[in-house]
């Protein structure tokens, strides 16, 4: 990456164990270094960065994951378009997997109001087998949080990331609210960068239960119920009900099929929280406080 001289890099050590956010700070004395003393989760890390942000008065503001690797001038396409699109609440670059660098890992996402289901296109395709090759800017309905270029205004005047959600569905609920404002959001094929995903959620051996944390499991069944309830209109209430329902319970079949039976009952609580509970939305302190 070709870092602008009016970029700051802001790493937010989450609690890190390893020591690698100190080391980060030693190798790289540019960047801004923000140590938690607790893990906050994906939704309390960013939101500590986007806090420092506001506080900063900064006019954009961009959450990246760890695991990406990204194009020299990806941050570019970005900042060009949303200058001179004011309509456009955020972007995000087309990101392809890390392991296979040909291959798209996000082409764009999108959510099935009659399902109540996101979804993400192109995935595992090269872009000459896509309309992405073009290179047209193209409508989204979210953005995922892996790489999220927004104004930092916009962070300030709807709130961050609901802390509640801690990791997965986020990004859909910030989303969603942009759009609630009448913000556009896009993604910017020209934009480029390479992800790693979800290895920080898997056991190193498998287990009776499987590779993945039963948390994983816990947070995408509790956090889909609450974005259905949030946003879920009168319209599409039946099938949204029914697809969901199916959904959840192919989940636990699998479980119970698979004798995971520490899964069957997290993901059984899940349900229970994901009904019970409520999306909160908690104004973002100073990180300097």
């Amino acid at each position: 990456m070709r870092y602008p001289e009016w970029a700051t890099v802001i790493l937010v050590a989450n609690n890190s164990a390893d020591g690698s956010g100190e080391t980060l700070k030693t190798e790289f004395p540019h960047i801004i270094y923000i140590q938690a003393n607790d893990n906050l989760g994906f939704t309390g890390g960013n939101n500590v960065g986007i806090a420092y942000a506001i506080q900063e008065k900064f006019d954009y503001t961009l959450l990246l994951n760890n695991d990406t690797t990204v194009a020299p001038d990806f941050l570019a396409p970005m900042l060009a378009y949303m200058d001179a699109h004011p309509e456009t609440g955020a972007v995000q670059p087309l990101i392809y997997y890390h392991h296979q660098p040909s291959l798209i890992w996000n082409g764009g996402s999108y959510y099935n109001q009659w399902l109540g289901h996101p979804s993400i296109r192109y995935i595992g395709k090269t872009i000459e087998t896509t309309p992405l090759q073009n290179t047209a800017p193209v409508p989204v309905d979210w953005i995922t949080g892996c790489a999220f270029f927004t104004r930092t205004n916009l962070l300030e005047s709807i709130g961050g990331l609901s802390d509640n959600l801690f990791m997965y569905f986020e990004d859909i609920d910030l989303s969603f609210r942009m759009r609630k404002k009448g913000f556009q959001l896009r993604l910017l094929p020209q934009s480029v960068i390479w992800h790693v995903g979800g290895m920080s959620n898997k056991n190193k051996e498998k287990t009776r239960e499987g590779f993945v944390n039963p948390v994983v499991h816990y947070l995408n069944i509790r956090n889909r119920i609450w974005i259905l309830k949030q946003y879920t209109s009168l319209l599409y209430l039946l099938s949204v009900l029914l697809f969901n329902s199916l959904y959840i319970a192919g989940i636990l079949f699998y479980f119970i099929i698979r004798g995971r039976w520490g899964k069957f009952q997290t993901a059984c609580k899940a349900v229970l929280d994901g009904l019970l509970d409520q999306i909160e939305y908690k104004p973002l302190s100073s990180p300097t406080e």
